[in-house]
């Protein structure tokens, strides 16, 4: 069973930054795929950002330009960095693996906790 746990959520006024980790209890050689999910109140949880273990990265249109995903296949661990906040990053962020980029985009095979960000006005 593979663990994720995330840390570096917290509360920022907009326009300040977060840089979000996540540690997984596995080599990243088993884990194909990783990224975020944000899940804001009374909403969806979206994929905001993912990487793969060669490092492509994908990012959802509201945050491109802002945030950065960065992955270390030694530590085992993803980061996002998070710039420019907005009120509508608002949410909790999950840290999700998959094994390939398809099933992360539509069911993560492992969630970590969840982390909450609140960005405010």
């Amino acid at each position: 069973q593979v663990q994720l746990v995330e840390s570096g959520g917290g509360l920022v006024q907009a326009g300040g930054s977060l840089t979000l980790s996540c540690a997984a209890s596995v080599q990243a050689a088993a884990i194909y795929a990783m990224g975020w999910f944000r899940q804001a109140p009374g909403k969806e949880r979206v994929l905001v950002s993912a990487i793969t273990y060669e490092g492509n990265k994908k990012y959802a249109d509201s945050v491109k330009g802002r945030f950065t995903v960065s992955r270390d296949n030694i530590k085992n661990t993803i980061s996002l960095q998070m710039n420019r906040l907005e009120r509508d990053d608002t949410g909790v962020y999950y840290c999700a693996a998959a094994r390939s980029s398809l099933v992360l985009a539509t069911t993560p095979d492992y969630w970590g906790q969840g982390t909450q960000v609140t960005v405010s006005s």
